[in-house]
């Protein structure tokens, strides 16, 4: 069993079993590779499943397959979901060369799905766009993409992350940069129980929410490739950072911080983040100096208890 397998494994996620493409199903629920649980309905297009629930409310039931096909939500509440977690695979088309779920409903739930190879011409092709509406991700994974989990703004929305791993995501080879997941300006992220490892380029995560709690999450650099920060705020932000396990790579485009705050703009409010109880450490082999934390906001931020390795300052103001 290969390492990511075993992380998968650790993190809640079934392995993949060989799937075929989904192609020419009948219309039995029984055998349809796309399920209305709420109607029994069966259908051989995501986009006509998700069609069908329109404005209303419904989960999408997906069968154990590969499957290339992708689909857009303009309205309603819709959950997206594996039948048998970690065996129902999204895998390398996008819709509106955006992602393979694109999410602009009132709120969408995803339970149990893999998105994997979306790429785009642009270069930030995500398993998941969401532009508008309250999100939840569960049991997911995503690897080997240009960028996992890409939103838009919605000030006013929340997006929720639980025991999900993603992989070899990230790319700065576009205009701008990629990253495993990269947050609008939407009100509030929340991260817990969640994998990131071997990044492919960019972030980790990067998040212009104006609320963040990122709490029991590991980050894996050690086999990452011209990544940057594990945690970027470009914008400010308040909440909690706290019970994670961090260990920065040796190929980084910038190793000076693990995580940085307001190094771009202070749009949002900074004082009372509060970082503590994590551990932060390098690579075996890797001698070189960085802080745990860098601010550029200027307020007084809380800086708690954390186990730092050698060569790492617990905080730096910049």
């Amino acid at each position: 069993m290969n390492r990511s397998a075993r992380l998968a494994l650790a993190f809640g996620i079934p392995l993949l079993a060989a799937a075929p493409a989904a192609v020419s199903f009948g219309q039995a629920a029984d055998n349809a590779p796309y399920t209305v649980a709420e109607t029994g309905r069966g259908f051989t297009r995501l986009q006509d499943a998700v069609d069908a629930i329109g404005d209303g409310s419904g989960t999408i039931r997906f069968a154990s397959l590969r499957f290339s096909d992708c689909a857009v939500q303009s309205k309603g509440e819709i959950t997206y979901q594996a039948q048998v977690p970690g065996q129902s695979v999204l895998d390398g088309k996008a819709c509106e060369d955006k992602a393979a779920l694109v999410l602009r409903g009132r709120a969408a739930r995803i339970e149990g799905m893999v998105f994997a190879n979306i790429r785009v011409p642009d270069k930030n092709g995500a398993g998941v766009r969401l532009e508008h509406g309250d999100l939840s991700v569960s049991q997911a994974w995503f690897r080997d993409s240009e960028q996992g989990l890409l939103s838009g703004e919605d000030p006013q929305g929340s997006i929720r992350i639980d025991k999900s791993t993603f992989t070899r995501l990230g790319t700065c080879e576009g205009s701008g940069c990629a990253h495993a997941v990269y947050i609008g300006n939407y009100g509030a992220l929340t991260i817990t129980r969640s994998r990131f490892e071997a990044g492919t380029g960019g972030h980790y995560v990067k998040s212009r929410a104006a609320h963040v709690e990122i709490t029991d999450s590991s980050f894996d650099d050690a086999a990452g490739r011209a990544t940057n920060y594990m945690i970027d705020l470009p914008e400010g932000a308040t909440g909690r950072i706290a019970g994670n396990w961090f260990v920065q790579g040796r190929d980084k485009e910038n190793y000076s911080a693990f995580i940085a705050v307001a190094a771009e703009h202070r749009s949002h409010p900074s004082a009372g983040l509060t970082v503590e109880g994590n551990n932060a450490r390098f690579a075996p082999g890797i001698d070189r100096n960085s802080a745990f934390v860098a601010d550029w906001s200027g307020e007084p931020l809380k800086i708690g208890r954390n186990t730092l390795g050698t060569g790492i300052a617990g905080f730096e103001k910049r």
